[in-house]
């Protein structure tokens, strides 16, 4: 089947994996990805799958007799190659550019800079480690927690698109373009479904908790470089992920 000929909702589902995941995709033309923008819909389920086959894993150990402090940090390892580190580079780089930078100029350039400071080693221990410990708590009494805090920080990336500006005109972000509202809503809307499906009522504790992260980074980003980039996006979906994992784990541990 030629990639010419897929209809556009799989299309847009093949974008949003080749985007956010390291998960073999089928090869698509180089003109399709003009349209990245409209995959953003599909973000929840890159989180779905990639949560899903690194929870599974987790559980799997944790079944064979291993600690869950160790088959946690296993699972969240797993996690971390499927997406590439794609979204830990970026909580990296903007802990770097945002606390490293006298001014939005400075910033921006210390965000594209490949190097990791003092700053970005010290938000990706914090955060890794908080989300290690969360994995260990939750594995053993609510797996599907882990896989719904996946879903619905991917769903923050849309809507931090949608209400922020470029901050650069080059990047990851940029290249991707500008979703449509609607899109970034559907989205959004998937998440809440899925996790629903997944953890019940506490997944609205879990969203509450996914969007004050997902708001307070998008406050912080307009003030420090006046608008957002791909590393934005990343940090903003690791604090939305560990924000949920933390309430998730006082709510049901």
């Amino acid at each position: 089947m030629k990639t010419d000929t897929y209809p556009p909702v799989l299309t847009e589902l093949v974008l949003a994996f080749t985007l956010l995941s390291r998960i073999p995709t089928p090869h698509l033309p180089d003109h399709a990805f003009e349209n990245s923008a409209r995959a953003v819909w599909a973000y929840p389920l890159v989180g779905l799958v990639a949560g899903a086959v690194a929870t599974g894993t987790a559980y799997i150990l944790l079944s064979l007799g291993l600690p869950a402090l160790l088959a946690g940090g296993l699972g969240l390892a797993l996690l971390t190659m499927i997406t590439g580190a794609l979204h830990e580079d970026g909580l990296a780089d903007v802990a770097d550019g945002f606390w490293g930078g006298h001014d939005p100029e400075r910033r921006l350039q210390i965000m594209k800079d490949s190097q990791i400071g003092s700053y970005g080693t010290l938000a990706l221990v914090f955060v890794t480690g908080l989300r290690w410990l969360a994995w260990a708590t939750l594995l053993a009494v609510a797996p599907a927690a882990l896989v719904a805090a996946a879903v619905l920080s991917r769903a923050t990336m849309p809507l931090l698109m949608v209400a922020l500006p470029h901050a650069r005109a080059s990047g990851l972000s940029h290249a991707v373009g500008r979703p449509d509202a609607r899109r970034a809503m559907t989205g959004t809307a998937i998440a809440l479904i899925l996790s629903a499906l997944l953890i019940g009522v506490y997944a609205m504790g879990a969203a509450i908790a996914v969007g004050v992260a997902a708001i307070g980074t998008a406050v912080l980003a307009r003030r420090r470089i006046a608008g957002q980039t791909g590393d934005v996006l990343g940090a903003c979906q690791q604090l939305a992920e560990l924000s949920a994992l933390c309430l998730l784990a006082t709510l049901i541990a």
